[in-house]
């Protein structure tokens, strides 16, 4: 055995699939690759998460699936699930090492306490083109359906100058776009000492925005409240800042909103929606819905679906609700059934489908740049690309590989996307 072999699983949020690849990282530095399929592996980090039931399930199928397949490995499980009930993971036959959220950074230097280990940050992020740069972790709202308060802790930011350092290298590694990513971005700080007024998301937009080299950037997930008019100058008016947004709505009616313990009403989404989209007419917007809140009546989700319509999401992310220990929507009367719950999730998926078709309908005929990404064997001769403002594109692959920026005429719609037919030029700079 000359090359020591490493497993990394990742579940659920865009933050653990950030730490993961700080990880491979970390672990590249110390002399291990990849295990291949069927290869063992000396090591395997489980980054799990709690957030749903299903989530639940799926990181414990994957430690046993792991545990067996490697036996004798170091077999490491990190990540909300692991926080939030780390007796049920240290059962698990196999598992050598649970870690708490909050010592994720130090995770390899528990494991190797004698070796010399890499800062804990990612220079590059594979298979995607669009790199995560998290600013923010941890969360002080307290949604009443929500663990992550519980399992990753109050709100901490990284001071602006550390986030600098990395999108800097990031970029120097060949990538075009950065996604600022937090558990919950709005409340970043930039961990000023105290006495000193603290940084804000717009400050942190618009000095990531001046870096060379950079193409576009984008906000990952925002509440609407948090929209001020500062950040919406410093992403409306940013030299590379893209006029797309994800803003979480979660429900589209009041009563719901309340029973969250959301801060927002679905009169404050539709303001910020309208507030970007006058300020830029192209700005789209992706979002977060969850169906089947306890007491979810009939009319709370046709106001949900009235949202969709209204706004025309380009992307939605739907989970459909279920109870999580500690949390108070787990105590709440009115539970909706499952069958229920199962109709409505439909319903979402639907409408989603035909509000984002709608959406791209009206680019037909216009010229966008878009930044190429993968292939996809469902899409045999055809590269993938996202328009600034986030619409999905397919154009012919000849001579065109991932991580470029080209022009391109949409053409047609499909429900896959935009097909788009490269023009002659370059795309010309902002």
């Amino acid at each position: 055995m000359d090359q020591k072999k490493f497993k990394v699983v990742t579940l659920g949020c865009r933050t653990n699939q950030y730490e993961s690849q700080a990880y491979q990282d970390q672990l590249g530095a110390l002399g291990y690759t990849p295990a291949s399929e069927g290869e063992e592996a000396e090591i395997c980090i489980v980054n799990t998460c709690t957030v749903t039931e299903s989530a639940d399930s799926s990181s414990r199928h994957e430690i046993r699936q792991l545990a067996r397949q490697n036996p004798g490995s170091k077999l490491v499980v990190t990540g909300c699930f692991a926080e939030r009930q780390p007796e049920v993971v240290r059962q698990i036959e196999g598992v050598t090492h649970v870690v708490a959220n909050q010592d994720k950074e130090n995770l390899l230097a528990m494991v190797f306490p004698d070796q010399e280990l890499p800062e804990f940050s990612i220079k590059r992020f594979e298979a995607h083109t669009r790199a995560f740069v998290k600013v923010q972790d941890g969360c002080n709202s307290f949604c009443t359906y929500c663990i992550i308060p519980y399992v990753r802790g109050r709100s901490r930011s990284r001071p602006i100058s550390e986030i600098v350092k990395e999108v800097e290298s990031l970029i120097a590694n060949g990538f075009k776009e950065i996604v600022l990513t937090g558990i919950n971005i709005g409340d970043f700080d930039g961990d000023q000492p105290e006495g000193t007024p603290p940084d804000r998301l717009a400050d942190l937009v618009r000095i990531v925005d001046q870096i060379p080299g950079i193409e576009r950037l984008r906000i990952s997930s925002i509440d609407p409240d948090e929209v001020d008019d500062d950040l919406l100058d410093a992403v409306v008016n940013g030299k590379h800042t893209s006029p797309s947004m994800h803003i979480v709505l979660q429900a589209g009616s009041n009563v719901i909103l309340k029973r969250m313990n959301r801060k927002y009403t679905r009169q404050i989404f539709m303001e910020t929606a309208d507030r970007l989209r006058n300020a830029h007419p192209d700005f789209t917007f992706t979002t977060d819905i969850i169906v089947g809140f306890p007491g979810e009546t009939d009319v709370d989700f046709e106001e949900t679906l009235a949202v969709m319509r209204e706004v025309k999401f380009a992307k939605v992310h739907m989970f459909p609700y279920s109870d999580r220990p500690r949390t108070k929507s787990a105590l709440m009367p009115n539970k909706v059934p499952h069958d229920i719950i199962k109709a409505r999730k439909q319903e979402v998926l639907r409408l989603s489908e035909q509000c984002s078709y709608e959406l791209r309908n009206q680019y037909v005929g216009r010229t966008m740049t878009i930044l190429t990404e993968n292939g996809d064997k469902s899409h045999p001769g055809k590269i993938a690309g996202h328009t600034d403002n986030f619409l999905m594109v397919w154009i012919p692959d000849e001579n065109i590989t991932p991580n470029q920026l080209v022009e391109v005429k949409l053409v047609a719609n499909t429900p896959d996307g935009l097909i788009g037919q490269l023009t002659n030029r370059a795309p010309h700079a902002h």
